[in-house]
């Protein structure tokens, strides 16, 4: 009896790998590269044996697809997702039927850290906040304010940092070097403060590890069941406990920049006011904050510094490592800045040169290979929206309230209908038009900024941000990306690199 236990507990286990092995192999190889739908279970094994590429995943499904594709989640859980990169549900959802489609109460939950942020309201209340952030970024102030920022920035941070790395033949994480830079810039905007935490010796900031962390727990949370996530919590246990300490860590940070914004005005007379940042117009009342409660500002401060820094940080990243791989596009940057700014070296020859925004907007090259950097890699793979009614998107496909609608900016970008077959190529030259400017796509194509009245309102900020880093660093540095690790994307809802981006630096110059 003993032998046939142990020969029935064999069976057993020859049987439950034969039939993982199978699944992984239906899953790899189904219907035309379509996930099979299994009983109970959906579509759920083609994303299990692929956390490590979902977007690329997503874009080679919504290819064979037609742009459009319904996946299946566990039977009781309630996981459907409807995910498309058609342009026309794109806009439908976005604009022409806006008012059908919002972020729900489920997205307000999975970003409970931004507490009432802007993009976790709806309706009434999400227009009546709205106005205040753009009325913030168009303000004239704003704009005076904004080149200070970055000026500040890039002769405090970037340069000294790069010039000691250069110097000493020290290898840099490009990766984490923007997200400090941009983070730097993010405070400035939104608090007036700069944590200077792009700094020699690269020191630890609690606001970036506590960002890092909800955003690989907010991923986790889109894929995971309630009860997981419920149990998690219960528990104080695995990500959702990393997303509690982040939270507590950036409520701590946005408290103490209150505390000191409300010491220094307190202390300021009208002769001394300097700046225009966020936190400074919530709690003097400014014409474009109004008066606003305490949670308000405590949320929208630090959610206002995310919002900057996600998208920025990420693209320059991704930026850099294109070039590496596309060296003639690198130089043809190069070429264009030496051609539009050698007489600005000379008269600086013992000074690195950096660029204003006047000067930033004729780099046209430069703007269009930022572009396509966004194009393949949007800072934002998916955007999320939930259908108040049933409705019938232009595809034909047919959803209800319960359904959960997926956009997907990254497999927007790789469709062969609507970038070509050399769409996985990386080409500035595609935002290029015959006179040499550059070349503007519809956002329903181009969707990496968002599209509609939901739009990134931030959209021309970012831009400046990122050609104002770039320029400075083609223009002074040369940068050699050294491969050590693979350059994957990593598993969060910011589209950055798994293991960062290793790089050397040389100036160009003789000092």
């Amino acid at each position: 009896m003993l032998i046939i236990g142990y020969f029935g507990s064999i069976l057993a286990l020859v049987f439950f790998h034969f039939f993982i092995l199978f699944i992984i192999f239906c899953s790899r190889n189904s219907n035309n590269g379509v996930p099979w739908n299994w009983p109970f279970f959906g579509t759920i094994p083609a994303w299990f044996f692929n956390l490590h590429r979902i977007p690329d995943r997503a874009t080679e499904i919504l290819e064979r697809s037609k742009g459009t594709f319904l996946h299946k989640g566990l039977s009781y859980c309630n996981m459907d997702m409807l995910f498309t990169c058609d342009p026309s549900n794109v806009h439908y959802i976005t604009s022409t039927n806006f008012g059908n489609y919002c972020k729900g109460p489920e997205n307000r939950e999975f970003f409970d850290i931004f507490g009432d942020n802007l993009f976790n309201l709806d309706f009434e209340n999400w227009a009546h906040k709205r106005k205040y952030i753009h009325s913030y970024f168009n303000h004239k102030k704003f704009h005076q304010f904004l080149p200070k920022i970055i000026n500040e920035t890039v002769t405090a941070g970037l340069i000294p940092v790069l010039d000691q790395v250069s110097q000493q033949g020290l290898m840099v994480d490009l990766q984490s070097f923007f997200k400090r830079f941009v983070c730097d810039i993010a405070w400035m905007m939104s608090t007036g403060y700069n944590p200077k935490s792009l700094s020699i010796g690269f020191f630890e900031e609690p606001f970036l590890k506590a960002i890092d962390d909800a955003c690989e727990a907010i991923f986790f949370r889109h894929l995971s069941p309630k009860y997981l996530l419920s149990m998690q919590r219960w528990l104080g246990i695995g990500k959702e406990k990393k997303l509690s300490d982040a939270r507590r860590t950036v409520h701590q940070i946005a408290a103490k920049y209150i505390s000191m914004k409300r010491e220094d005005l307190s202390k300021e007379t009208k002769h001394e006011e300097e700046g225009f940042d966020m936190l400074r117009c919530f709690l003097t009342e400014h014409e474009v904050a109004g008066s606003q409660s305490e949670e308000y500002i405590r949320d929208t401060v630090p959610g206002l510094a995310f919002a900057a820094y996600d998208t920025s940080s990420a693209t320059l990243a991704w930026f850099f490592w294109l070039l590496s791989r596309n060296p003639a596009a690198e130089t043809r940057i190069r070429e264009e800045l030496d051609n539009h700014f050698s007489t600005k070296k000379e008269e600086n020859k013992r000074m690195k040169t950096i660029f204003n925004k006047e000067e930033l907007n004729k780099l046209v090259y430069l703007h269009s290979a930022l572009c396509e950097t966004l194009r393949l890699h949007p800072p934002a793979p998916f955007t999320r929206r939930n259908p108040v009614k049933a409705d019938v998107l232009p595809s034909g496909h047919h959803i209800t309230p319960e359904t959960k609608v997926l956009l997907s900016a990254y497999a927007m970008g790789r469709m062969t209908s609507l970038w070509g077959e050399d769409c996985n190529e990386f080409k500035p030259e595609r935002w290029i038009d015959e006179k040499g400017t550059v070349k503007y796509e519809t956002t329903s194509k181009f969707f990496s900024f968002g599209a509609g009245p939901r739009i990134c309102p931030g959209r021309d900020v970012a831009f400046t941000v990122m050609k104002a880093a770039s320029a400075t660093i083609i223009y002074n540095y040369f940068v050699k990306v050294v491969e050590t690790r693979p350059v994957t994307s990593k598993a969060s809802i910011i589209n950055e690199m798994k293991h960062g981006l290793r790089a050397k630096v040389t100036s160009r110059w003789a000092s």
